[in-house]
């Protein structure tokens, strides 16, 4: 079916454990809950809900650099080139098709939840609701922060946004929004969120309300709309405010950070992809020496590279793993949208506060200096340097490129060598909108991303 190809090609490729719940029709090409316990289900599949996100972002930006043999012996075309900006066309599926996934099942889900009666179990019943809401807002979010140019508002309305799936049926044709209508509808779907989600969630991959102010405060930082991200930021953290301390990590583990820490408002990560690996990916040298000695991020996020003397690895991943970028939402980035919005909105005061909050955290207190600058333009360079520093391979980095090139004093000309060649990416270059997969474009006939 040309049109499904948006959604996952087999839609039952489901958690094994649904498998027993859902009836399979010989006529149909999916699998058709019905009940709120079937819901529940789907949301509680971790693999389809909070995993596969894209990382071609991170993939293409400047947190890190890769020798020219390592490029050499990547395996993945795709990944290999976006590194250098060099992709002519976009064979690899999964950085589209997994959040579509994700859609797919969030739409299932609401489909459901409108032929149920919700006094029956009203609060599992919103909740499951607030959850679908979410999920579909974070998948178009991820989507849209890699497969479409840089949000202005001066451009919204004409600028090509991202197929909006709204339905689980398969039978009608998709097309792209525009990036306006894009955004617009991860608002509306955050605040639905908001609305329905619980203020305390147990289960570890779900949402809860404060999760999704979190993630409202991430999009409107993306819409430079700094009153509505530090109104978000500020709801969020109202309800968990919780940091680790630094000082407690073992520094000298192989991953130091724990899974599911006191942070994190919701796990997500993203697709493996080699470039990112230990064994490849060095830390760009001035991120690297950025970090003050007294800081304990510096031994926490980085290991040196005993086959590459002087080079560092990246080990500080906030779902302590070594292969999948972790690019879910923590209280950690919600402090640092918090300061920064409070600075570009002149509440000095606040950002200051949340800044050294954050510091305190993370560096030695018996080194540790206060941030005391009132400068507003000086300050908001010390908090987006922090913003870099805190969210190493978090999955923001791109995002942030995208709408600090918009501004004079921030835009930044990126440069790669490889085997003795040159690649350069320019501010607001048009391959800040990555290539839609062919087969998508093939199929759906949506119009490709220019070049």
């Amino acid at each position: 079916m040309k049109y499904s190809i948006i959604y996952p090609l087999l839609v039952i490729i489901m958690s094994s454990s649904c498998s027993d719940y859902l009836d399979l029709k010989p006529d149909q090409k999916m699998a058709i809950p019905k009940t709120l316990e079937h819901c529940e289900l789907l949301l509680n599949d971790y693999s389809a809900m909070n995993t596969g996100y894209p990382t071609l972002g991170e993939v293409a930006a400047d947190d890190y650099y890769l020798n020219t043999s390592d490029w050499k012996s990547l395996s993945n075309f795709d990944e290999q080139h976006t590194y250098n900006w060099s992709l002519e066309f976009m064979t690899l599926n999964t950085h589209w098709q997994n959040p579509y996934k994700t859609v797919y099942l969030s739409n299932q889900i609401l489909s459901i939840l409108r032929h149920l009666d919700q006094n029956n179990d009203k609060v599992k019943y919103d909740k499951t609701l607030g959850a679908a809401h979410f999920f579909r807002a974070f998948a178009f979010h991820q989507i849209a922060s890699v497969f479409t140019m840089p949000y202005q508002v001066g451009t919204a309305e004409s600028e090509l946004g991202i197929p909006l799936r709204l339905s689980p049926d398969l039978d009608y044709k998709s097309s792209r929004s525009n990036l306006a209508a894009t955004y617009t509808q991860i608002v509306v779907d955050y605040k639905q969120a908001i609305r329905y989600l619980p203020v305390v969630e147990t289960l570890k991959g779900r949402p809860a309300k404060a999760a999704a102010y979190a993630g409202l405060a991430r999009v409107y930082l993306d819409l430079q709309d700094y009153d509505k991200a530090y109104a978000y930021a500020d709801s969020c953290l109202s309800l968990k405010s919780d940091l680790l301390n630094y000082k407690d990590l073992k520094a000298s583990a192989s991953l130091p950070i724990p899974r599911f820490n006191t942070e994190v408002l919701f796990p997500a990560i993203g697709i493996f992809s080699s470039p990112l690996g230990q064994s490849f990916a060095r830390i760009a040298p001035d991120l690297y020496h950025s970090f003050d000695v007294h800081d304990y991020r510096k031994t926490v996020y980085f290991k040196p590279n005993s086959f590459d003397v002087g080079t560092y690895a990246f080990k500080g991943s906030y779902d302590n793993s070594a292969t999948t970028p972790f690019v879910g939402l923590t209280t950690s980035e919600v402090y640092l949208i918090r300061a920064e919005s409070a600075v570009r909105t002149n509440n000095i005061g606040q950002g200051l506060r949340d800044l050294n909050t954050l510091l305190k955290n993370r560096i030695d207190p018996l080194f540790i200096v206060d941030v005391t600058e009132t400068d507003p333009d000086l300050l908001l360079r010390i908090v987006l340097q922090e913003r870099r520093k805190e969210l190493v391979f978090r999955g923001r980095r791109w995002s942030d490129l995208r709408r600090l090139n918009q501004d004079e004093r921030f835009r930044k000309t990126i440069n790669r060598s490889i085997d003795g060649q040159n690649y350069t990416l320019e501010p607001n270059s048009l391959k800040y909108a990555h290539l839609i997969p062919d087969l998508v474009i093939s199929e759906s006939g949506i119009p490709q991303n220019k070049r």
